[in-house]
């Protein structure tokens, strides 16, 4: 195992993120495969429980989860298609030629293709957030997106970290619903990406990069509060938010804020590809723990590790507290 970084690790800078435009030289058809793979899913899904929640949207560790209208629906996901269409998404060639030029990058791996849905959401989504990370060994295969994000930020796993590129697509063509993103660091001031989205995409390092979504849609309809059983489904000719039996609202396309994001594994060369193909000098919970235990302790910081950190509430919150900086600005602006 390669030499623990020092206790005062930060995860470095973000590479600035590359514009592609076009995204999509058919975006017509990507729309169509949009409203044929329906049913979407709130993404809160994703959260095991309230302090997981709470540690990635920028909420006190009180904060109870909210159900808001956000979807998403998983088209390609460990390099295979999952969706019917989706294929051609996941070797789209603007995007692995960004993520190569962006990583000065020898090998690009398209792993991820997914869409989020987002209907009358008129607040920022949260304080910001940085993408979930992957490390040799730790991934979210087996580990939360909680703990993974934390270690992320900690700066103490850079040595078994596996670089992600990330391409954000968007179909929406109002004036709201951007994304703001901090490409120099959560200290520093933002920027905005909004006005002329549709059909752009961005490709960055979104593991590193804070970002978040703009307020979408008419602030004086407010936004619903829905359960994790609720839906967003595309039928005749329009968008249906529905919980159960009972339909919530019904829209057309004009007020759906789409984003389709594609994400792939980086190599400088072959050999960094095999040693993560082949689990060489993979990281274990043992070690993981080891390290996080010896920064705490130089920090002062007390925590009771479980025989289950992992999925600790209390153990991820307080390693939130210790590690997870968001951005000046958006602190400020809460």
């Amino acid at each position: 195992m390669a030499r623990p970084p020092p206790t005062d690790a930060r995860a470095p800078l973000p590479r600035p993120p590359l514009l592609v435009a076009p995204a999509f030289e058919d975006p017509a058809r990507v729309r169509r495969l949009v409203e044929a793979l329906a049913p979407y899913w709130p993404v809160q899904r994703y959260f095991a429980n309230d302090a997981e929640y709470a540690s990635l949207a920028g909420e006190s560790g009180a904060a109870s989860m909210v159900v808001a209208p956000v979807f998403r629906g998983n088209w390609a996901v460990d390099g295979a298609a999952a969706a019917p269409g989706a294929a051609p998404l996941l070797r789209h060639a603007p995007f692995v030629d960004a993520a190569r030029r962006l990583f000065d990058a020898e090998i690009v791996q398209p792993v991820n293709v997914y869409a989020n849905l987002t209907w009358q959401l008129p607040f920022p989504q949260g304080a910001g957030h940085t993408d979930v990370p992957a490390f040799r060994g730790f991934d979210r295969r087996t580990v939360p997106i909680a703990f993974l994000t934390i270690m992320g930020q900690s700066g103490l796993f850079e040595d078994a970290r596996v670089r992600i590129a990330t391409a954000v697509a968007w179909l929406y063509e109002g004036a709201d619903g951007g994304f703001e993103y901090w490409p120099e660091g959560p200290d520093a001031p933002p920027r905005v990406h909004e006005g002329r989205i549709d059909n752009t995409a961005l490709v960055g390092d979104n593991d590193f990069m804070w970002h978040r979504v703009r307020p979408t849609g008419r602030p004086q309809d407010g936004m619903a509060r829905l359960s994790l059983e609720s839906e967003l489904a595309f039928a005749g000719g329009a968008w249906a938010v529905r919980d159960g039996a009972r339909e919530l609202a019904r829209f057309g396309w004009e007020r759906l804020r789409v984003s389709v994001s594609w994400k792939a594994l980086v190599f400088a060369d072959d050999a960094e590809r095999r040693r993560h193909d082949e689990h060489e000098d993979d990281l274990d919970l043992a070690e993981v723990v080891r390290r996080f235990r010896a920064d705490l302790a130089a920090r002062a910081v007390e925590l009771e590790w479980p025989a289950d950190p992992l999925r600790d509430p209390a153990v991820v919150r307080r390693l939130s507290e210790v590690y997870v900086r968001y951005p000046a600005s958006a602190r400020a602006a809460a």
